[in-house]
Order: structure tokens, then sequence, then C-alpha cells
């Protein structure tokens, strides 16, 4: 579905170097946005900015800290004038271990870097939006923010932490025209669960049976509800958390969602 409205709208993408963040960048880039790819890894987001073509921009920066955070929303200003999308996509995988076998600054790093920097890019991105008398925000939540997951204690609070504060920021900034959304991926295939397979820490052709849809999603799966999100086409949608996860979360029975063949 082409969305023409998103021609000449600057988009800031944080974790934009790579998988899911980096499929949304490329969506909006070629519906006419500008994309800002906001990276830890500098080199990465400058590279594939310049991959994506002309007029747009890649820069490093740490959404864990607060300086950062402001510089990547002033550079994206000064550059720009303007901030029409933000997509909060950074993260960092959490340990799989053991509540005992956890370690605490493990812990507060993960939820600062997941929690903290969505709120505080969601701040800082605020006062411009407002200026502009409208705007949209998408947060990443994950299935481990609604359902129960053993072992993943950090990563499942942050994000169910985001779904929370996308509802509560939702309602505080809705009559003011900016919308506050929040994407809850399943088991997409990036290079982020490749890892995690290859690692032993996932088991995929489980998850397969697991998903009523019987095969994993990509990123281009949650790029694509990321457009609908920000496009004037989901202008009365606020506040919420939108699965993209081929019916992971909805099923609740005993035994396998999927029963056919792994391909």
């Amino acid at each position: 579905m082409p969305y023409p409205e998103m021609k000449g709208r600057v988009v800031l993408v944080t974790g934009g170097a790579s998988g899911l963040g980096l499929a949304a960048g490329q969506s909006f880039a070629r519906e006419g946005a500008h994309v800002v790819l906001a990276d830890l890894r500098a080199e990465h987001a400058v590279a594939e900015a310049a991959r994506i073509g002309a007029g747009h921009l890649g820069l490093g920066g740490d959404v864990s800290s607060e300086s950062d955070v402001a510089t990547l929303v002033d550079t994206t200003l000064a550059r720009y004038g303007r901030l029409d999308v933000l997509i909060n996509s950074a993260g960092i995988p959490d340990s799989f271990k053991p509540t005992l076998d956890q370690d605490v600054a493990d812990f507060r790093r993960l939820v600062d870097i997941h929690l903290s920097g969505t709120y505080m890019m969601c701040k800082a991105a605020a006062p411009q939006m407002l200026r502009q008398g409208r705007g949209a925000m998408i947060n990443l939540s994950s299935v481990a923010g609604v359902l129960g997951l053993a072992r993943r204690n950090a990563y499942s609070a942050a994000k169910a932490g985001i779904g929370m504060m996308t509802r509560t920021l939702g309602c505080e900034w809705a009559a003011q025209g900016i919308r506050v959304n929040a994407i809850a991926p399943g088991y997409m295939l990036t290079p982020f669960m490749q890892k995690l397979v290859d690692d032993g820490k996932l088991d995929a052709g489980l998850v397969r049976r697991r998903t009523p849809a019987g095969r994993l999603g990509s990123a281009q799966h949650i790029a694509d509800a990321m457009l609908f999100l920000a496009s004037d086409s989901a202008e009365f949608i606020t506040g919420v958390t939108l699965p993209v996860d081929g019916g992971y979360m909805a099923w609740g029975a005993v035994g396998d969602a999927y029963t056919g063949p792994l391909n």
C-alpha cells in the first residue's frame, strides 16, 4: 500500500543500522521520506544511510545517554528543520540465564537501553512535534512484554514497560496531535534472531509449531506495520500495542498451533 503523504516527512530511527530498524528506514525512504538512521555503531549507520541514497543521514549515539539523545534530535532538526516520525528500535539481547545467575548490572543496562532509552527519545522528540501540531512515535515492544518468558526477566520487564508507557504517552499527547503506538513483534527472522538460533538459545522449529501461521516473520512485516501506524490512515489510533506475530500471542490451546510441514 503506498503512502504518498510520507513524501518529505522526516523519520528518525534508533537502532537503524540493522534488523528491524534498518528495514523500517529503507521502507520509509521508498515512500519519499527523509530518514535518519541512528545507531550505537556510528560507522554502520553512516554506511547504511549512504546505501539508501541521497537525502538521508546516519548518526552515532547511545539512547541510554541523555546527552546523546539530545544530540540525535538536535542534529536531525538542524539538518531537516522538522521531525515527523520517531521509531524507537534500539535494543540489546538479554542473558537467557536463570534468575539466580543473572547479573544485576546487566539487568539495569538492558532496562536502561530499552525502556529508559525509549522514554528519553520520546521526551526529546515531543517538543518539536508539539510545535508542529502533529507527529507519530512508534515503540518496539515484544511478545516478551505480553507473555511470560522464563529466564528473560530484564527484557520482558522492559518491553512490558514500553507497552504501558506507550499508553500513557498516547493519552497525554493525543489532543495535541502526537500519536504514540507500539508494535509487539513475534519471532522475526532477523540477524539478531538468527544468532539466537545459531547459539542454541532458540529452537526455530518449535517456534514455528507454536505459531498459527507456521512460519517466522520478516523485518519487512514490522516495517509495513510501522508505515501504517505512522501514516494518515492511522490518524485516530494511539496508545495501542499492535502484535505482528503470525497469531503467536492469540494461540492459547494445548499443543501445536501449526501441524503442517516445516519447509
